[in-house]
């Protein structure tokens, strides 16, 4: 799978998935932070899913209809809990993210939202 991870979610995270054999990019390689509608709109145009703690993505996909190749929300996790969910996710939703799929974590809840709904 391919994977854009913003800046606020940390190199370890992108690091981690380019171990498990996945084609990431961390978002601070791409030069100063374009703002959340460019970045979204580079994860969608490199086919790539959005990871992620910003809630500000939901308005951006729900709101302003902007398309995208699927987006990991993990808003109130913590730095050291972010690799076991990815990992998670990759195991039990990777079909879900393959889909395009938005997944946002909350504390133990894992909700998956599809672009139509």
């Amino acid at each position: 799978m391919k994977f854009l991870i913003d800046r606020c979610i940390g190199a370890q995270v992108c690091e981690w998935l380019k171990g498990q054999g996945h084609d990431a990019l961390y978002a601070p390689e791409l030069g100063p932070d374009p703002g959340d509608e460019s970045l979204l709109q580079t994860a969608h145009d490199q086919g790539r899913i959005l990871i992620t703690i910003d809630k500000d993505f939901g308005a951006i996909v729900y709101v302003q209809n902007q398309p995208h190749a699927g987006i990991i929300r993990m808003p109130d996790v913590s730095t050291v809990k972010r690799i076991a969910l990815v990992s998670t996710l990759l195991r039990d939703y990777s079909v879900a993210l393959a889909a395009g799929a938005m997944i946002t974590i909350r504390g133990e809840r894992i909700r998956v939202s599809r672009e139509s709904e």
